[in-house]
């Protein structure tokens, strides 16, 4: 077993004892392997491991492991970084979901330049839970109504909510920014958006995230080791 696989196990138990502490049905928070800055050998040994699901924060690196990647046809690749309007027809033609989208600019983008061929491009909204202003992200009063205005977009599937907490050693902070991003996924229910996904959690605090209801955990670090960026 490759270094890579016995970190991918460890994690998926961290993961199946979370949902247990939980009290949530096993199986219901889904891994999305955060493979940033790590060669395609890497996502590689992954993939041969079990893993499908790829996250990563650059378009262009992206794209040249997606390229040196092909032969494995049933990766699914996400965006979780920032996406520029400038790069928004290599994105909506090589992702399979974009995680960060917090404008509707880059939304209609997205609508316009997703290929015919391939199935509606599937994106959360970004949601700046902290209030930093380093974060990209729509506020969380502006939530609701902005996934409204991306879900009635063609070409596009509105899956849910992202966010990136504030790092902090305190618990109590993070469960509370972990709840903000709830309330957005719940508040997208109520407004009769079929979303189902809540994209938060990382490699440092997933056992809370998955405590306040996360349905996807991005993992990097804790898979891959540490990044060089």
């Amino acid at each position: 077993m490759s270094q890579y696989e016995k970190a991918w196990q460890a994690v998926l138990q961290r993961i199946d004892r979370a949902c247990r502490a939980a009290g949530r049905t096993a199986g219901s928070v889904h891994l999305l392997a955060v493979s940033k800055t790590f060669p395609a050998d890497a996502v590689r040994a992954v993939y041969a491991a079990g893993q499908r699901a790829f996250g990563e924060n650059y378009v262009q690196e992206a794209a040249a492991k997606r390229e040196s990647l092909a032969d494995l046809a049933d990766v699914e690749w996400h965006l979780i970084g920032p996406l520029q309007a400038n790069k928004t027809a290599i994105a909506a033609a090589g992702f399979d979901w974009i995680e960060s989208v917090d404008r509707m600019k880059i939304a209609q983008r997205l609508s316009d330049q997703r290929p015919e061929s391939c199935l509606p491009l599937s994106v959360c909204v970004q949601v700046n839970a902290s209030g930093e202003a380093s974060k990209s992200g729509v506020t969380p009063e502006a939530a609701v109504a902005f996934a409204r205005g991306v879900a009635g977009l063609p070409r596009l599937r509105l899956r849910g909510i992202m966010g990136i907490p504030a790092p902090t050693s305190d618990a109590t902070v993070a469960r509370a920014q972990f709840r903000v991003l709830h309330e957005c996924f719940d508040g997208c229910r109520e407004a009769g958006l079929a979303v189902d996904t809540l994209s938060m959690g990382m490699s440092a605090d997933l056992e809370l995230a998955i405590t306040e209801g996360s349905t996807q955990v991005r993992v990097g670090t804790a898979i891959f080791g540490d990044r060089s960026a």
